[in-house]
């Protein structure tokens, strides 16, 4: 984590104004996406991190090609998540992302797409899923999910920093053996949207 890092957050208040839910909001969604565009604000990272009166966005990309879905576990980085699996390319939302003509959402998720990975194919397919929220752990309850999923047309997809990070390709239907144990978002998304998936 840079020291001096802004990232796009919302005060848990205002998001959370309505209702607050435990999983994967599938529902009301454009209500969601409006409150984040219209009272999101940077912040210091630093200063986030074990702060719960704010949620840091964070577009989270669940890839498949055909039955095949990208998965990725931690080897390095940030302590709270070596060796956690995961199902989504994910990042925070910068600055930067202000620089470009598109929705900054947008802007941040292809933003982090590219950062974090090579892929050699053409995306067929792209939509946005739900808005995750998990309180059962510190590093989650702070942040708050955007969750998107892209569909290519190739399987050639790889991890760009391999001293830090191992992924790749694996079957739907073999998914839950490598998720057994698994807390967090992971788990979620699976159990809440991919295993409904034929």
């Amino acid at each position: 984590m840079k020291s001096d890092e802004q990232v796009l957050t919302i005060a848990s208040d205002i998001i959370f104004k309505k209702e607050r839910w435990q999983g994967l909001k599938r529902d009301n969604l454009d209500y969601y996406l409006d409150l984040i565009k219209k009272y999101s604000q940077f912040k210091p990272r630093k200063d986030v991190e074990a702060d719960p009166s704010f949620q840091q966005i964070i577009p989270y990309i669940i890839f498949n090609f055909q039955d095949q879905y990208f998965f990725y576990t931690y080897l390095a980085g940030d302590k709270r998540l070596i060796n956690n699996c995961q199902l989504g390319v994910a990042g925070h939302i910068n600055p930067i992302d202000l620089k470009t003509v598109e929705d900054i959402l947008e802007a941040g998720m292809m933003r982090e797409w590219k950062e974090e990975v090579d892929y050699e194919g053409n995306l067929i397919e792209k939509k946005f899923i739900g808005i995750l929220n998990d309180e059962r752990r510190e590093v989650e309850s702070v942040h708050l999910g955007l969750v998107y999923h892209f569909t290519g047309d190739s399987p050639q997809i790889i991890i760009k920093e391999k001293d830090k990070i191992k992924g790749g390709l694996i079957k739907l239907e073999d998914m839950p053996k490598y998720l057994e144990g698994v807390t967090g978002w992971p788990e979620i998304i699976y159990k809440e949207y991919l295993s409904n998936i034929k």
